[in-house]
C-alpha cells in the first residue's frame, strides 16, 4: 500500500510517496518528475516554489470526460513569472459537446490539429517538476491528469498540491457566525475562483481561460496567504 492510499493519510507523507513513484515508474518522464521531488512540508510558503496550474476539460468526470486545454505559471509569493507561462489546446478523446464549446470557446477546428496529451506531457511534467502545484479545486486538475496517464501509460500521476478552493472554504467553516447564517436561512457564501477573488478586491479576468484561472490562481493564492496565513507557514498546513 502506498503511503498516501488512505484517505487519513498524514499529508507529510508526501516526500515519502514521491520518492517511492520515482523508484517505481516505467515511464520515463514520471520518474524524473517524481526524482525532482518538491518541497519539505516544514519548508515556508514564502520560500517554496510554487506553480499554478488550471485544466479546462469537457466535463467534470475524468472516467467520461477529457482535458481541452492546460495552463501552467510559475509564481513566488512575491512574483509572478508570466514569462514562464505555458499553455496548450489538446485533442481529448472524446468528443466536444456544445456545452463545452460555448464555456471554453474552444471549437472542434482548433482541436483538429491539437497535439494529445502524451505529446506535451514531457513538457508538462518539466515546468511541473519540483515545484508545489496551487490549483481551485483539486478533483478536477489532479483527477484529470491522474485519469489520463493512466489511461496512456498505466501508471499514476499524484502529486501534492495547494487547492485555493479548500483554503477558502476552511477559512470560512471556521467563522463562528457561519451556524447563525445557515439558520437564518442566509446562503452561504460561494468559494468558486471568480467570487472568492471578489472577497480580496482582486481584478475580474474572463473565466474558463486555463492560462487566465491559473494566473486568477496565483494570485488569490497570494491574496489568501497575506491575509490570513503568513509567509513562514508551513507548507504542509496547506498542501493535500
Amino acid at each position: 500500500m502506498s503511503p498516501l492510499s488512505s484517505s487519513r493519510a498524514n499529508p507529510n507523507d508526501w516526500p515519502l510517496f514521491m520518492a517511492s513513484c520515482a523508484e517505481a515508474a516505467r515511464d520515463p518522464r514520471l520518474r524524473r518528475f517524481f526524482a525532482a521531488g518538491g518541497p519539505a512540508p516544514e519548508t515556508p510558503i514564502g520560500q517554496a516554489s510554487l506553480v499554478a496550474l488550471d485544466l479546462e476539460t469537457t466535463g467534470l468526470d475524468p472516467g467520461r470526460h477529457g482535458i481541452v486545454s492546460i495552463g501552467v505559471l510559475p509564481f513566488s509569493l512575491r512574483r509572478i513569472r508570466l514569462s514562464e507561462k505555458r499553455y496548450w489546446v489538446l485533442n481529448p478523446p472524446r468528443t466536444l459537446t456544445e456545452k463545452s464549446v460555448t464555456l471554453h470557446r474552444i471549437t472542434h477546428s482548433e482541436i483538429a490539429s491539437a497535439p494529445d496529451l502524451d505529446d506535451i506531457l514531457d513538457e508538462l511534467l518539466a515546468v511541473l517538476a519540483g515545484r508545489l502545484a496551487v490549483v481551485h479545486y483539486r478533483n478536477i486538475e489532479r483527477s484529470f491528469l491522474d485519469s489520463a496517464v493512466r489511461a496512456r501509460l498505466r501508471e499514476r500521476l499524484m502529486f501534492p498540491v495547494i487547492d485555493t478552493m479548500q483554503l477558502e472554504a476552511r477559512l470560512h467553516r471556521r467563522r463562528r457566525w457561519a451556524w447563525a447564517k445557515r439558520l437564518s436561512g442566509r446562503k452561504p457564501l460561494s468559494i468558486r475562483l471568480h467570487e472568492s477573488r471578489q472577497r480580496y478586491h482582486l481584478p475580474p479576468y474572463p473565466g474558463h481561460h486555463a492560462l487566465g484561472d491559473a494566473l486568477a490562481t496565483a494570485e488569490l493564492l497570494q491574496a489568501q496567504i497575506a491575509n490570513h496565513y503568513h509567509p513562514e507557514t508551513p507548507v504542509g498546513e496547506l498542501w493535500s
